[in-house]
Formats: C-alpha cells, structure tokens, sequence
C-alpha cells in the first residue's frame, strides 16, 4: 500500500514570493508542494528550478505545464535537468493547457485528450533515452535521432478532470492531479482513473492519486468560512454545471452567485454561498477539516492535496495544517 502523502499547491506574485511559501509548506511537514505554469500567468519553471536549489527533502512539482506552449522535447530537457540539480525530488505535472490562452497566444493545438497523449507518450519515451519515433499513439514526424543527450527519469502526473482525462490518466500517468470539487467527488474520479488503468492492465493502486481540494482553514471558523464563501463566488460562474448536478448540488445558486459578481455586487454574492455551496471545499477548523477529510479517506486515498484559498492568511494555514491536521490524518491512514 501507498504511504499517506500530503501536498500543498501554491502559487503568488514573482518567484520569490513562491519559494518562501514553499520553504514553509517544507517546514511545515508536507510531503509535496505544487506550483503552476500557466501560459501568460507567474515564470513557474523559473520558479521550480528555485525551489529545487532552495529545498533539502520536500518533492516538488509542475501543476501543471502545458504540451503546447512547451515542446515535449523541451519539457523532458527541462524535467531532466530539475531532477539533476534537485537529487531526483521533482514531479513532472502535465496538462492539456487552456484553449483560451492558446487563442491569445494565436496557437491552434490538437484537441486537449489528443496532444496530452501524444505528449505523455512521447515525453515518457525521452526521459527513459529513447527516440518516440515509431511510438503508437505520438504525433507524426519523429526520427529515430530524436534522443536527449541527458535524460532521468521523472514520475509524470496529469491533471485531469473529465471523464476522457481521468481515463487517459490511468492508462499512462504515474499519478493523478484531479480537482474534487466538492472532496465526496472524489469517488466518481476514482471510478474513472480505475477503468482506465484496468484498460492498460493496471490496478489504481499503481497511480499515486493527489486528491486536490480547496480547503480554507482558521483558528477562527467564520473568518475561514467566509474566505472560502468568497472564494467560491468568484470562481462561481467557471464551475462545470454537470460536475455540480451530480454531486447534488443546485447549479442555479451559483449562477445566481456568478450573476451577482458580474453586476459588481460582491459582498451580496458572497453571502449568497449557501451551506450547500460551502461544501464543495473544505472549510472551519483543525476539527472541522479532519472530519471533512473522511470521505477521501473512505474513498481510498492516500494523498490529499491541499489548495487555495488555504486561510485568511495561507502561510498561517499551511502551518496550521502542518501542526495539527496532518499529524491527526496520519494517524488515522496508519
């Protein structure tokens, strides 16, 4: 059986303010720390090479870094050479990328399940010192030279979230980035990741799954509630409407919630984020957050991930977890 992992994913304003955060989350007794790449968003790989000369123990990873944006020629040399300067710590996250940076960026990329395949494939083949080339499933046009001169092999992770994703994840990936948005998702996610892997001849158990939650954790529980409330009201109108229906929760409170922030009525749609609409993160105290942990630990898994908004103040939080709830999660996870 897998060991019990904890991670953090962060993010902030320039690459210094990111690496303190994940000396923190190393302090703090976390097991993995994530930060993001996103095209037209924060240097994330100027960021992961300082994490890896500024960290001594803690794994780090790419959440996530997009085939399209990056060649997988350029993502594997880049991989490599983060787990040479890192003593073999980093975590290679991929996704398919946003089709809307794409479009500002004027790049027209196969379809998202498309080119992660043909990138995990071909990115795989690379860090073990192998040419893609005749590879089933890559793109066209690789030759039997296209081998790096330096290659380590990396664990790949893929962030996925729908159906065609999550399957594609557990037929190749190493691990699994999905966002459980509310936690109890999580056993529709791991449905998924387990057909796919049984297609490939797999058992889940091979995956290491990074249930990733937004958690909003303080000493003071209404302040944390009221973090998490705002949180989800901006993020109200980008929530898929099926993932929210079949979770049981209404779609029409978070339009109405999306509705408010688009006329400039923020503090109304905040208040509007329902007990309902709260639990599609986890939210309150020490307490409060161990026992809304329990149904990943049913479903389960054994590494929860935990996201933004974290706490009024997020480095107090990642402390706060770090003290108390991870101990306590350990405990139960034996």
């Amino acid at each position: 059986m897998r060991p019990a992992t904890f991670s953090a994913r962060i993010g902030g304003h320039g690459v210094s303010e990111v690496v303190d955060k994940a000396l923190v989350v190393e302090e703090a007794g976390f097991d993995q720390v994530w930060t993001g790449n996103d095209l037209f968003g924060e240097p994330g790989i100027v960021t992961l090479t300082a994490i890896a000369l500024r960290t001594k123990r803690i794994r780090f990873g790419s959440g996530v870094i997009d085939p399209v944006s990056l060649h997988p020629v350029q993502i594997a040399m880049l991989a490599s050479g983060l787990q040479e300067v890192s003593d073999g710590r980093f975590l290679l996250g991929l996704g398919a990328g946003s089709d809307v940076f794409f479009r500002w960026a004027g790049l027209q990329p196969a379809r998202p399940v498309v080119r992660t395949r043909q990138a995990v494939l071909a990115i795989r083949e690379l860090l073990a010192g192998r040419s893609p080339a005749g590879l089933e499933g890559v793109a066209e046009g690789w030759t039997e030279q296209a081998v790096l001169r330096f290659s380590r092999p990396t664990p790949i992770y893929l962030g996925a979230m729908g159906p065609r994703m999550l399957e594609l994840t557990g037929r190749l990936a190493d691990g699994a980035l999905p966002l459980c948005l509310p936690p109890r998702h999580v056993h529709g996610v791991v449905q998924q990741l387990s057909a796919g892997a049984a297609k490939a001849g797999r058992s889940i158990d091979d995956l290491d799954v990074a249930a990733c939650v937004w958690a909003s954790v303080s000493d003071d529980r209404d302040e944390a509630r009221y973090l998490m409330a705002k949180h989800i009201a901006l993020y109200s109108g980008s929530l898929s409407t099926d993932a929210l229906a079949a979770n049981g929760l209404d779609p029409q409170e978070f339009e109405h919630t999306q509705q408010l922030m688009l006329q400039g009525r923020e503090a109304e749609a905040i208040a509007s984020v329902s007990e309902a609409m709260l639990s599609l993160g986890i939210v309150g105290g020490v307490d409060d957050v161990v026992a809304q942990c329990a149904a990943l630990l049913e479903a389960g898994i054994r590494h929860i991930s935990f996201g933004p908004p974290m706490g009024p103040d997020a480095m107090i939080a990642v402390k706060l977890i770090g003290s108390t709830v991870l101990p306590e999660l350990r405990r139960q996870l034996g």
